[in-house]
């Protein structure tokens, strides 16, 4: 494919994905919100849970929840559900342009496992679909019975996926999968659970005959999931631009305290809109705050083994030719680029001198680039180029 062309599908796709996804998420959002806020003490009609007066745009509207379902279904019946399939597939759809064909920039190390690009892929594929088949049997079995409890086997879970894809993929290839991960679980919650028994009650409904309370109550089980688990995975689809999240040596510490951190956010809000007793669900704040300051502490640069010994500037320039300027040149020779990204050009001393702490950061510290490490550079030619930085400053 041409790369111009290729770079827009890339942001077409990007620029969908973005789009419905927070279509979706304020969906999640308005509707936790709206259950949370429910007036149980309103007179109201026959079977209604709780009603609420809302004011937005210059109107106001009166919202009733039924316990199970109406006795009679409305003429129209709105279905809240294409936001959530479509933000999947855009998602995948961007995994297969920007992950899988180009994957041996972007997916595979073969300093963590010597990968074909088919067996990468493969791999992604059945861990995305494991994940998901495993999570749902953990919520239909007795284990789910229990909220703690099902929410402890969720986060081991998802940790165990992290620290698998660390295994398999490069660090950016197993953060997004991570990401992805998360995001099919929420995706399929909607479109196998959710809705399916949605469609079940209606059906019940126009039969005559009263709904099945249960699935209803699956259905918020699942609900809830995607709403604890919507800030974490926002910060796992946005982590390759931040390469120090993924190059942690234990990269699944840190989305384990991306995800207490972000679940802890929603538990706040979320109780504090359903007023809840401060005293009640106070402590949520300050452990969100710990995890995210011990995520911030953890992936802080690291102190590196430089050795000695003086680099000169051609020496300097000569690794740079050789590990970066397929990419970083005024007219790069990858395949996957046709400007330099990020506008980064290294060609000449002088370039080097100009993004040196840049440099520093990324391939001798975070060891994100060269993406894939595709040219095969080594700690020793990081640990040279370093010194050759540090004798700028």
């Amino acid at each position: 494919m041409d790369v111009f062309l290729g770079e827009w599908l890339n942001l077409l796709v990007r620029w969908a994905h973005m789009i419905v996804g927070i279509a979706w998420i304020g969906t999640s959002f308005y509707f936790m919100s709206l259950d949370y806020t429910l007036d149980t003490k309103e007179r109201k009609s026959e079977g209604v849970y709780g009603t609420a007066w809302q004011v937005h745009g210059g109107g106001f509207y009166h919202v009733e929840k039924f316990t199970v379902a109406p006795p009679h279904l409305p003429a129209h019946l709105h279905w809240f559900k294409w936001d959530a399939y479509l933000t999947f597939m855009t998602g995948f759809l961007l995994l297969i342009v920007q992950y899988y064909y180009h994957a041996d920039a972007y997916l595979i190390d073969p300093s963590v496992m010597a990968l074909t690009r088919w067996e990468a892929i493969g791999i992604s594929v059945a861990g995305l679909a494991a994940g998901w088949l495993i999570y749902d049997g953990i919520c239909r079995s007795p284990l789910g019975r229990d909220a703690r409890v099902l929410g402890l086997c969720i986060f081991v879970l998802i940790l165990a996926a992290a620290f698998g894809f660390t295994k398999v993929f490069s660090a950016r290839g197993a953060f997004i999968h991570v990401g992805a991960f998360v995001g099919t679980i929420m995706a399929f919650n909607v479109f196998a659970i959710i809705v399916p028994n949605q469609k079940v009650m209606v059906a019940q409904l126009m039969r005559g005959e009263a709904p099945d309370a249960w699935r209803g109550a699956m259905g918020k089980q699942r609900s809830t999931h995607n709403n604890y688990l919507t800030l974490p995975v926002l910060v796992m689809m946005v982590s390759p631009h931040y390469p120090f999240l993924s190059s942690h040596p234990q990269s699944w510490m840190v989305v384990a305290l991306i995800l207490i951190c972000g679940a802890m956010i929603r538990h706040y809000i979320n109780r504090a809109e359903a007023g809840d007793d401060w005293n009640r669900y106070g402590w949520a704040a300050p452990v969100a705050a710990f995890a995210l300051l011990a995520a911030i502490y953890v992936t802080a640069p690291r102190e590196v083994s430089l050795g000695t010994g003086a680099v000169s500037d051609t020496a300097a320039l000569t690794l740079v030719q050789k590990h970066c300027v397929m990419c970083h040149a005024r007219k790069p020779t990858h395949e996957s680029f046709s400007e330099p990204p990020k506008n980064v050009v290294l060609e000449t001393v002088a370039d080097l001198k100009k993004y040196a702490p840049l440099m520093f950061a990324q391939v001798v510290q975070n060891k994100a680039m060269p993406l894939g490490n595709q040219t095969g550079m080594t700690d020793d030619e990081r640990a040279e180029l370093g010194r050759w930085i540090k004798a700028q400053r």
